[in-house]
């Protein structure tokens, strides 16, 4: 009854916002409060990604060092719950001296089992590393909780063309699995995946799916890569220009589509990602408000209503640039494309 009453209760509005002049719908669509504005609690994050298991969400970001943990009822609230780790792997340790820190983590579920890719690295270095947590589960009061780090995955050295950071795992039409990761350097890859470990298949080689062509002078960044599956097509997320720079930060968010998990990724207008492509996604705020500076970093997830969420980090310009938790509703376009409700 009540979700036949939620039902009539939508068409009944529908009808009535047809019934208005444009100018009309346009002002009560206006009027409705966005997600963004009702967010309330811990919301210091950078790089997050999200998920639900049960009746909680759950945002994984880089914040402090060790992988932070945002617990929310509804979407809106937000609070702190801890961290993954404790300490630096010791796997993390050997392999990238000097590392003081975990980024940029990826959560999915798969065979039966949370998966957390996370980043390790030094700022501005491409001597970096992929590792792999599961848990059979996020909820810290159940007797199943706990992480289990299976260390390496993949990574990048200074003789490499790419960086291995910021993985982003996707599942395609076929179930077959794939990581995208990358910063900077020569752009976006994608792996293939042995769907049993997580980890490359023996001999897999990298495919370019993203790269912004340096100009003369200097980089052209693009990172922070996120697919997803939507109608037929996979949508490369990716950031262009640069983060952690507070309210000075140029991020922004374009996306490309593709019939193939592999590419090519074209924007509205046909222009490539592998030419510094794309169609805008997100951007900072109007010139006549200009506090959220820099969205970018995003991450995806489609929630049991069918409602994909975009989450991603802005710099507040009213809290002194710290990265700031935001998330936004997609919709999707009658020619296919996604609107982000921000």
């Amino acid at each position: 009854m009540r979700a036949m009453t939620l039902r009539f209760g939508i068409a009944a509005l529908s009808l009535a916002l047809a019934a208005l002049p444009l100018g009309a719908q346009a002002q009560e669509s206006a009027a409705q409060p966005t997600l963004n504005s009702q967010l309330s609690g811990d919301l210091i994050v950078h790089d997050p990604v999200i998920i639900r298991e049960a009746d909680t969400y759950y945002v994984f970001s880089t914040v402090g060092r060790y992988i932070g943990i945002k617990t929310s009822k509804d979407l809106k609230t937000w609070k702190d719950a801890g961290a993954v780790f404790d300490e630096i792997p010791a796997w993390a340790k050997e392999k990238i001296p000097g590392t003081e820190g975990i980024w940029a983590p990826d959560i999915s579920y798969v065979n039966g089992q949370y998966r957390l890719y996370y980043s390790v690295s030094t700022f501005g270095s491409n001597r970096s590393a992929i590792g792999l947590a599961t848990s059979p589960t996020l909820d810290p009061a159940s007797p199943d909780y706990h992480w289990t780090d299976h260390g390496y995955v993949v990574g990048s050295t200074p003789e490499s063309d790419f960086n291995a950071i910021d993985p982003n795992l996707i599942v395609d039409d076929k179930g077959r699995q794939w990581l995208s990761l990358g910063s900077f350097w020569t752009g976006i890859k994608l792996f293939a995946l042995d769907p049993e470990t997580g980890k490359p298949r023996p001999g897999a080689k990298p495919h370019s799916i993203a790269r912004r062509p340096a100009p003369a002078g200097g980089p052209a960044p693009v990172e922070a890569p996120f697919i997803v599956a939507h109608g037929g097509w996979y949508y490369l997320l990716v950031s262009y220009d640069y983060c952690c720079k507070g309210v000075n930060s140029t991020y922004y968010t374009v996306m490309g589509r593709s019939r193939a998990v592999t590419g090519p990724y074209l924007g509205k207008d046909g222009s490539t990602l592998m030419q510094g492509g794309g169609s805008i996604l997100l951007r900072a705020d109007l010139q006549e408000k200009e506090r959220f500076r820099g969205p970018g970093h995003v991450g995806a997830f489609t929630d049991e209503d069918g409602t994909t969420y975009l989450v991603y980090h802005a710099y507040d310009r009213e809290n002194n640039g710290a990265p700031t938790l935001r998330i936004a509703p997609l919709e999707w376009g009658a020619d296919g494309w996604p609107v982000a409700r921000y």
